[in-house]
């Protein structure tokens, strides 16, 4: 039988989603730790990676759950699974057609970047990103440009080799509450890092560091003029539409 799960987790535990060869200390080895304990010893496959420092609050992974389990109810396992993981938790798990791909099957994916315009406290300093934010309308406006199909080759990590980089943003949205920004990107899929490098070009562009015409250039590929990374800490991998 296989099983579709929707995780949620803390980036900061782990050096990313993904299985490496230096280390075990991954959100996919994690899993599959606790799975074994409890007799399942398929892998696991996830809607998408997450790098170092990256959280999920919507992050979906599937596998094969074996015979002796399915005459035991989903919901033990979630609650045995739950009781294994600290820095991990599965909110809902669901049986799903043999077919199911987590990653194929995947229509939407949507990211969320959350900024806190004030100092963090030592409670929050490790899930949003400090930035002053003063020109909203400037802020949306270069978000905006992401919005389309586009080979965005110069907004991704140096040394991520990709049969494309042409992908495409169908939404982007941002809200504000208090003193809390939130970003929200639409996509199929991104390239690795895309999303905390278009946060980091439209920063750039609000503080005035950079204005939209160059913004432009790097988006349509004609010049470079930026290379560095947003924070971490406010990157979620919020939600996977199916």
């Amino acid at each position: 039988m296989r099983i579709k799960a929707t995780i949620s987790y803390n980036g900061n535990k782990f050096y990313g989603f993904q299985r490496q060869s230096k280390t075990s200390q991954t959100v996919v080895e994690t899993i599959e730790k606790a799975l074994q304990s409890l007799g399942i010893k398929s892998k696991i496959r996830g809607s998408g990676r997450t790098d170092r420092g990256v959280h999920a609050t919507g992050q979906v992974i599937d596998f094969e759950l074996p015979s002796f389990w399915q005459q035991k109810s989903l919901k033990e396992l979630k609650e045995r699974l739950n009781q294994k993981l600290k820095d991990i938790k599965f909110k809902y798990i669901v049986e799903v057609d043999s077919d199911f791909h987590s990653q194929y099957s995947a229509k939407v994916r949507v990211y969320r970047y959350l900024i806190k315009t004030t100092k963090p406290s030592v409670f929050e300093q490790e899930f949003v990103s400090f930035y002053k934010i003063k020109e909203q309308k400037k802020l949306l406006e270069a978000l905006e440009l992401y919005i389309g199909k586009h080979n965005f080759k110069n907004f991704k990590k140096e040394g991520s080799p990709t049969t494309s980089d042409i992908r495409e943003v169908y939404k982007v949205k941002l809200k504000k509450v208090k003193n809390y920004y939130a970003i929200y990107f639409f996509s199929t899929g991104y390239l690795r890092s895309q999303v905390r490098m278009m946060v980091e070009g439209a920063l750039k562009v609000e503080s005035g560091k950079l204005n939209l015409i160059k913004l432009k250039e790097q988006l349509e590929c004609s010049k470079k003029h930026f290379t560095t990374l947003a924070q971490p800490q406010g990157l979620y991998l919020h939600k996977v539409i199916y």
